[in-house]
């Protein structure tokens, strides 16, 4: 039985913190950024953690089930 492979896209966008939550960065900041107000900007620098309802599916992207 092969090994199976981590999803290439996946494994670049998510994070796993010390206590086995996962980290995202936000959307809507790589461009088109005249437009939105400061507040707005500095608000999506920070990461966020995915949600529950979908933890289950980034782990499988990430071979960690």
């Amino acid at each position: 039985m092969p090994k199976i492979k981590t999803n290439s896209g996946a494994k670049k966008r998510f994070a796993l913190t010390g206590t086995g939550k996962i980290k995202r960065k936000h959307a809507f900041h790589s461009h088109i950024l005249t437009k939105k107000t400061k507040k707005q900007k500095r608000n999506l620098v920070h990461t966020g953690l995915v949600n529950a309802a979908n933890e289950n599916s980034v782990k499988e992207l990430l071979c960690m089930k």
